[in-house]
């Protein structure tokens, strides 16, 4: 494992990346703790995973990656839809609706953090560098 690969590369990678698994660790802690709904560490520690997320899915807006319409591919419609949905998921365990913000965070868990996160260990991709050299 080496960082120089990510040393290399422009800030807001570096800040993405950090940001990324930030939120991975933080989720996994949340996920894993027993949910103890409205109480102020939950609380605390979802806006501050909420942060992280949209810090994830805001700063992939400045990546160009095999686009497909002007300087957008299909990662930036996955950054979109996940903005919509952290931001959806506050809101309703504002308005008290539990089982929706469970199954919402527990969705973006997986599928923007887990499952797009392993796909970054392909070979050819940054994090494979990382993590494999």
């Amino acid at each position: 494992m080496s960082l120089a690969p990510l040393l290399a590369e422009p800030i807001l990678v570096q800040v993405h990346t950090l940001a990324a698994l930030a939120a991975l660790l933080l989720g996994a802690v949340q996920l894993a703790s027993p949910m103890r709904t409205g109480k102020a560490v939950h609380r605390a520690l979802g806006y501050a995973w909420a942060a992280l997320m949209l810090v994830v899915t805001l700063s992939s807006f400045g990546f160009v990656y095999r686009p497909l319409l002007g300087p957008f591919s299909w990662i930036h419609g996955l950054s979109a839809f996940t903005t919509v949905m952290v931001i959806l998921g506050v809101l309703a365990a504002r308005r008290r609706m539990i089982v929706h913000h469970r199954t919402t965070m527990w969705m973006i868990y997986v599928f923007a953090l887990v499952v797009t996160g392993a796909f970054t260990l392909l070979p050819g991709r940054l994090m494979h560098r990382v993590v494999f050299g």
